[in-house]
């Protein structure tokens, strides 16, 4: 029995309020990560969860979330190219890792705008390593969008700040993630490419807190499993809003994600960014706003392209 296809209008509303549902879940993971990295719930300060145990836990618990779902679904699977995956992993983990760490240095909000630039770094990439094409509107999108990291990363007298850069190479990262993820798409079921992401990358980055593992009182391992559970849940939505419409409809209200991530910081930590850093933050708001109406703009011409051949 398949389900019936929404009219479009209800569609579209299914999906904005799935990819609303989906930044709330995204802040929220990068909160949890900033509790288990500032020591709430340790019981000595001592025992605040080191960054690389905060990303094995996502990994756990977005692994048993996910292993869940397949032993409940039983989808088909087929032979991976373990090759890819490992890379995908990698990259992935690793921007996982420093979006975490960023996370506990400065604000949610800056972190999250950092972490907005990785699209135009996967398009970069896609440039350098699969050969795209990229118009004069795309490239002036992306010299905004580095105006406005400039703006993050850089002090007014030109002096980096470290722990900006730290989220712009997670931005990196998790951009060569994306080139990796377009070569398996399409080639794999999903959950076979999420279970495969997440246990890889589990293995590796629970031998890598090995290091520097502390026992996890109850409140952290709590803490813990929302950071999986949540980036996970986030996955899945982010998913299902761009089946039930356009991307390029959706994608601009995943910038929601800085308005609640601002909010859930200033509540629990008192946090709030700097008026440069805002400034830094609009701009590339803007970049990733005219980069979804160009992408818009571009599927609405294919589409009149086909309809009249």
């Amino acid at each position: 029995m398949t389900s019936t296809p929404l009219p479009a209008r209800s569609a579209k509303a299914a999906a904005i309020a799935t990819m609303l549902t989906a930044t709330l879940f995204i802040a929220s993971s990068l909160l949890f990560a900033k509790l288990a990295g500032s020591g709430w719930g340790a019981p000595t300060p001592e025992a605040a969860l080191h960054p690389l145990q905060i990303t094995a836990g996502r990994f756990l618990f977005g692994f048993l979330g996910i292993a869940g779902f397949v032993a409940l679904r039983r989808p088909a699977f087929q032979r991976p190219a373990l090759g890819l995956h490992i890379v995908r992993s990698l990259f992935g983990m690793s921007g996982v890792g420093l979006m975490f760490t960023a996370a506990l240095l400065i604000p949610l909000a800056e972190t999250t705008a950092i972490s907005f630039l990785n699209p135009i770094f996967a398009m970069l990439l896609a440039v350098v390593f699969l050969g795209e094409r990229v118009g004069l509107l795309r490239w002036s999108c992306a010299v905004l969008a580095f105006i406005g990291a400039l703006l993050l990363v850089l002090r007014a007298g030109f002096e980096p700040r470290p722990e900006a850069l730290v989220a712009l190479g997670a931005a990196v990262l998790l951009g060569a993630e994306v080139i990796v993820l377009k070569k398996l798409s399409g080639r794999e079921p999903v959950p076979q490419i999420l279970l495969l992401n997440n246990g890889i990358a589990l293995l590796v980055m629970m031998s890598l807190a090995s290091v520097v593992w502390v026992w996890p009182s109850a409140k952290q391992w709590l803490v813990l499993g929302g950071v999986g559970l949540t980036m996970v849940s986030a996955q899945a939505l982010f998913t299902r809003a761009i089946r039930l419409t356009e991307a390029s409809f959706i994608a601009p209200f995943s910038y929601a994600t800085l308005i609640v991530s601002s909010m859930l910081d200033l509540a629990v930590f008192g946090t709030w960014p700097s008026l440069r850093s805002w400034l830094g933050v609009v701009i590339i708001v803007a970049a990733g706003l005219l980069l979804s109406w160009r992408e818009a703009v571009r599927e609405k011409r294919q589409a009149q392209a086909v309809a009249a051949t």
